[in-house]
């Protein structure tokens, strides 16, 4: 039986919450309390479970208008650096960013057909 390991994007270690669980671990490295190998396993954990509940739960949807500043396509990710953004939601709720980075991957995994 041979392990199957499937990479995930490492996109929302840079959240707010993929700062905290990363702060957290460093400090339990500090403190002697966890090895750096089971780090590099809870973040590994934390880019598969991020995405894949991200991807089944939220269900929500919302349009932006603005004007695109520059993009770039590199190993298969796309980044738009968008300014003066106005996103509108469902339900019809307006708001207003003066600067927007979107950052757009391929949706299969590594492997996947």
């Amino acid at each position: 039986m041979t392990a199957q390991t499937t990479q995930y994007y490492e996109l929302y270690r840079g959240s707010t919450i993929g700062d905290s669980l990363i702060d957290t671990i460093d400090e339990l490295i500090n403190e002697e309390r966890i090895e750096p190998q089971l780090a590099m396993k809870i973040l590994a954990h934390f880019d598969k479970t991020i995405s894949e509940v991200l991807a089944e739960k939220v269900k929500a949807r919302l349009t932006f208008k603005g004007h695109l500043e520059t993009y770039r396509f590199c190993d298969d990710v796309w980044t738009f650096l968008v300014k003066d953004v106005k996103f509108k939601t469902e339900n019809t709720s307006e708001f207003h960013a003066e600067k927007v980075k979107i950052v757009s991957c391929n949706s299969k995994r590594p492997g996947e057909l």
